[in-house]
């Protein structure tokens, strides 16, 4: 029996009779995308298939430090942090290709914690697109920064001076991929073996950075591929004597790091939707509304697609990310362009996302509000032509200026409640308060350099 082969508990069990592992590893992702796991016996995986098993759900009330939200009401002190149910999904099995005869799950959350649980969140609203009548496709592509350092170097140098994998720009560089072909092979193999396959890898402009596409696959596999890819990229560069790291903007002197998604929608039959040959612009009316619902709800569910005081430091005029809610054809000042072709390519890139957004989150938020505006048939206005940096758009498409800001607009949004629950929308925006308020307690070097002799 192969990987492949394995779509449900009795044929988990019939792999792990053949192999006999002595140990597997379940992984959960938490609210920020990072994935929270363990090593389980072989015994209380087999258990665990039936009946779940039980995570302490201090994983979804703590936050990237592992420091304690003191603002949510799921959980906390107040509950004594029992365990939340965690059902594991057999369809998402893979190899561990560097540890031998070692199987990985995915796991989410049930019962209450399901409310909260950004993968079941994703679910929800794919549920939703099936009832009418769409099967949404997704491919992520992201930009990450490789250095030569590690997790102890990184802390002794007080994240300055860091050494990157290459210097300088020098973007498309097969000299560069050929020199540090290892690592890249190792990561390109990786991702083939554990199902996440890249379809491009290749340097970007920018000392260290990388940019990698996956494979385009359906909603929920789309977004549990791209945060395995994220994680994995990670293990594999550690293990590789370097580190990556997908922060949304490390330095204020190279472009941010962008997560984009490129997002297209079949029917029932398996029918592109989205292409309309006799369209000026290839547009169908459905693709029309869907991109208009992206574009308007764009700036109130910013805090899903923004979700760091960091993600807002990309945002900034002629660094290739988007200022306001604009749309394109082929366009890429546009936060959301329109990419024309046949049935099989027509889709929409959503280039707002940073790096550092939670995949389930953020693509819960880009097909949500596309499909909101299927149903409302909201209008499209007119693509913006030339530099979009230079242009002026209305209030309505303007964005929340801080996580805080975008935090309250979540809250306010009577179509986050409607599409992703009152529980996610109060947990997930007191989650962003938090990060505001923990960044607000620190002293920046730009405080220190401009006002501690001076003022």
């Amino acid at each position: 029996m192969t990987i492949t082969d394995i779509k449900t508990a009795e044929d988990v069990h019939a792999l792990v009779a053949e192999r006999k592992p002595a140990h597997v590893k379940v992984g959960v992702f938490d609210v920020d995308g990072v994935m929270r796991g363990k090593y389980m016996s072989r015994g209380k995986l087999l258990s665990s298939l039936e009946k779940g098993f039980g995570f302490c759900d201090v994983v979804l009330g703590w936050d990237l430090q592992d420091q304690l939200y003191d603002n949510v009401t799921y959980t906390g002190w107040h509950t004594g942090y029992p365990d939340a149910p965690v059902r594991i999904l057999p369809e998402s099995i893979r190899e561990i290709p560097f540890e031998d005869n070692t199987l990985f799950f995915l796991g989410e959350f049930a019962e209450a914690a399901e409310a909260i649980c950004p993968r079941g969140t994703l679910r929800r609203v794919l549920e939703r697109a099936q009832r009418m009548g769409f099967d949404p496709q997704a491919g992520f592509e992201y930009e990450f920064f490789v250095f030569e350092e590690n997790a102890h170097s990184i802390r002794a140098k007080g994240y300055r001076d860091l050494k990157p994998l290459a210097p300088g720009f020098f973007g498309y560089s097969v000299l560069r991929n050929s020199v540090h072909s290892e690592f890249y092979q190792k990561l390109l193999a990786t991702c083939e073996a554990m199902d996440f396959a890249l379809e491009g890898l290749h340097e970007e402009t920018g000392p260290g950075v990388l940019e990698a596409a996956i494979n385009v696959d359906h909603g929920l596999a789309a977004a549990d591929k791209a945060a395995l890819f994220k994680t994995f990229t990670k293990i594999v560069a550690q293990r590789c004597g370097l580190l990556a790291t997908f922060m949304a903007k490390w330095s204020p002197d190279w472009p941010g790091q962008s997560g984009h998604i490129h997002i297209s929608l079949k029917d029932d039959n398996g029918r592109a939707v989205f292409h309309d040959p006799a369209d000026p612009q290839t547009m169908s009316a459905t693709m029309r509304h869907f991109v208009a619902g992206q574009q308007r709800l764009m700036p109130e569910l910013l805090a899903m697609i923004a979700p760091t005081v960091n993600s807002f430091t990309r945002l900034i005029p002629g660094f290739w990310a988007p200022t306001e809610a604009s749309w394109g054809l082929d366009n890429r000042t546009c936060a959301l362009r329109v990419i024309p072709g046949g049935a099989k390519a027509q889709r929409v890139e959503y280039r707002v996302a940073a790096a550092d957004a939670n995949p389930y989150v953020v693509l819960a938020a880009a097909l949500a509000s596309g499909l909101w505006g299927i149903e409302n048939r909201v209008p499209l206005p007119e693509p913006v032509s030339g530099n979009a940096y230079d242009q002026d758009f209305p209030e309505g498409l303007q964005f929340p200026r801080t996580l805080y800001c975008a935090a309250q607009r979540l809250k306010a949004s009577g179509v986050a409640r409607d599409w992703f629950g009152d529980a996610f929308v109060d947990h997930y925006a007191a989650s962003r308060e938090w990060e505001e308020r923990e960044f607000r307690k620190h002293i920046t070097d730009w405080e220190l350099e401009r006002y501690f002799e001076i003022i």
